[in-house]
């Protein structure tokens, strides 16, 4: 064993340093100046007139915020983190919410560089709405004790066949947002060839995806048809955008196991 990977060293300063702590601060050394966080369909960019800010924003409302890591991956070039994000709300006269979130990063050997995230706010409005709190997750054993892992061209060919699929949400052992709390989490969209009005829908674009050995990681944006699942049923068959991140197993050219986080709230609103 020769060590845990630099990229993950460099994540466990992000996590423990800069957000578990809340210290700002500390961006300036882990990220680069031009850093970008792409996030429900935003570029939030550059570090500091526009990204800093923004993350503030969300320390000010959870001014205690935790910050767990549930799953790492890292190739050496790329890097996957599955987290849990915790605390208790000042605008919510300090309730407790539980949500979870997973980001796919990018570095220049040094310092980050963007991120492709999605956190599912959806789950953290309803708790916060109905004074109800989720489960913790267990988190990872030895997070930043991860090594590198090759990539894997094959799985990740699999996976993107898969995703392109439209059809994710049936796939077995592959948990979807917080349904694996007891939360009922559908399809929400239907993604194929329709047409709404003059108006094509039902495309899967991945706009981000990664092995690390057995594992894939991956950020997509499918357009498709509302079918409910996510507030505004009046809504029901019209055009809808959604937008996933998500970390699967492959296990002998199959997908054995997996974690996705969609953006629901982004598509409710």
């Amino acid at each position: 064993m020769t060590g845990a990977a630099p990229f993950v060293s460099l994540i466990r300063r992000y996590v423990l340093d800069y957000l578990a702590c809340g210290d700002t601060s500390v961006c300036d050394e882990i990220m680069h100046p031009d850093f970008l966080l792409y996030m429900g369909g935003h570029e939030l960019g550059p570090r500091d007139d526009v990204y800093v800010p923004a993350v503030a924003k969300q320390m000010e409302q959870f001014p205690g915020l935790c910050m767990t890591a549930n799953e790492v991956m890292c190739n050496g070039d790329r890097l996957a983190l599955r987290f849990s994000q915790h605390g208790a709300s000042v605008r919510h006269d300090g309730h407790q919410a539980a949500w979870s979130g997973i980001g796919l990063y990018f570095w220049d050997g040094e310092r980050l560089t963007a991120n492709w995230a999605l956190e599912d706010y959806y789950a953290r409005r309803r708790q916060l709405a109905d004074r109800t709190t989720n489960q913790l997750e267990p988190p990872a054993v030895a997070p930043w004790d991860e090594l590198a892992e090759a990539e894997n061209p094959a799985n990740e060919e699999l996976v993107r066949t898969w995703l392109r699929s439209g059809n994710i949400h049936g796939q077995p052992n592959v948990a979807f947002d917080d349904e694996w709390d007891g939360h009922p989490c559908g399809p929400v969209i239907e993604v194929g060839e329709t047409e709404v009005g003059e108006t094509e829908v039902g495309e899967t674009r991945v706009d981000d995806l990664f092995s690390a050995g057995d594992r894939v990681a991956f950020h997509m944006t499918q357009t498709g048809t509302y079918v409910g699942g996510a507030g505004k049923d009046d809504r029901l068959g019209t055009p809808a955008t959604l937008r996933s991140a998500g970390i699967v197993t492959v296990v002998d050219g199959v997908i054995a196991s997996g974690r996705v986080i969609r953006d629901r709230s982004g598509l409710f609103a």
